[in-house]
């Protein structure tokens, strides 16, 4: 049985963007709103815990434990949803405690979650180990929820997306989006799969590591596929994703990144994060531009949310350069 716990607000609206569209000159840009899942300010990251929660709640735990960066988008959502469902929260955030906690790290501690910041992403794992262990001693019932959500019981987030789509009767040819942790890019694979989707999915990806990233999606697929009794394996080879706009590395702003953004707002009044969305914007922006699409083809940007990261330094004064 997989467990379920309502946490966001869908379905979420799928809009034309129309002044994007003439700006660039086709293909027909299309955005799914995932930035307007409601928990925490939303973003994608709500689909997965619902699921993931679900499970923490039929396993009777009292705190859900998770990792990110210092404005993780992910810790956000996971401290919202131990708020709303009367859990405790640790965080465990890679990068150095700020003299003010702005944007998504505020909105961790306005969530009363507990916070842990660590100095790499290589002591970020044993921390991690050490806080569950910690919570156990202490008689607490600890939940520890992967980075980005992302494994085969978070797979299901985006799984039910694409049925969601399914049943908005939308049939783009192209889906877009920000893809790290792989779990959004899995799901949708394995939702397409189920509902016959017969477009194409492509990630952008934002991130530098995992460097096999088509094996981490191939056990997420494939592992969301067991939780659905369903005996059909993804193929390797027919992921999707592009890796030419994240040499800048995590979180390190490349001048299409911020393009990205200011365009989005500019043009359709859409606000995108620094990290993921605009670095996909970003993505998708180039592509056009090179005839990656054809003119008369249909491209939905699937928006995974994001936007308090705006709000803290260094991104402000960056994206106002």
């Amino acid at each position: 049985m997989i467990n379920r716990v309502q946490l966001a607000n869908l379905p979420t609206p799928i809009e034309p963007m129309p002044n994007l569209t003439r700006l660039l000159g086709g293909p027909e840009l299309f955005i799914k709103r995932d930035d307007l899942t409601g928990l925490g300010i939303g973003g994608n990251k709500t689909r997965k815990i619902e699921y993931l929660a679900g499970d923490a709640l039929a396993q009777d735990a009292d705190t859900l434990v998770t990792a990110g960066a210092v404005q993780s988008n992910h810790c956000r959502q996971v401290a919202a949803a131990a708020a709303k469902l009367g859990l405790r929260c640790e965080l465990v955030l890679t990068g150095e405690k700020p003299e003010h906690a702005q944007g998504n790290l505020l909105l961790d501690f306005l969530s009363d979650a507990k916070v842990h910041f660590v100095s790499s992403r290589e002591t970020r794992e044993s921390t991690l180990e050490a806080v569950v262990a910690a919570l156990s001693q202490q008689g607490r019932k600890p939940y520890l929820i992967p980075y980005g959500g992302s494994n085969a019981i978070g797979v299901m987030g985006y799984a039910n997306a694409m049925h969601e789509l399914q049943q908005q009767g939308f049939n783009p040819d192209w889906i877009v989006f920000a893809t790290s942790s792989g779990g959004t890019q899995a799901g949708l694979v394995l939702g397409a799969h189920e509902t016959n989707f017969t477009g194409k999915i492509l990630g952008i990806r934002v991130d530098l590591i995992p460097q096999d990233f088509s094996s981490v999606l191939t056990n997420l697929v494939n592992g969301g596929a067991v939780l659905c009794h369903s005996r059909w394996r993804v193929d390797p080879a027919s992921f999707l994703y592009s890796s030419d706009y994240n040499h800048a590395g995590y979180g390190v702003l490349q001048p299409s990144d911020i393009e990205g953004v200011r365009l989005f707002a500019r043009y359709e009044g859409v606000t995108l994060d620094p990290v993921y969305t605009g670095r996909a914007a970003g993505g998708l922006i180039d592509l056009i531009r090179k005839g990656f699409f054809k003119p008369n083809e249909k491209v939905l940007f699937w928006h995974t949310g994001g936007a308090p990261a705006l709000f803290a330094e260094p991104y402000q004064t960056a994206l106002l350069a």
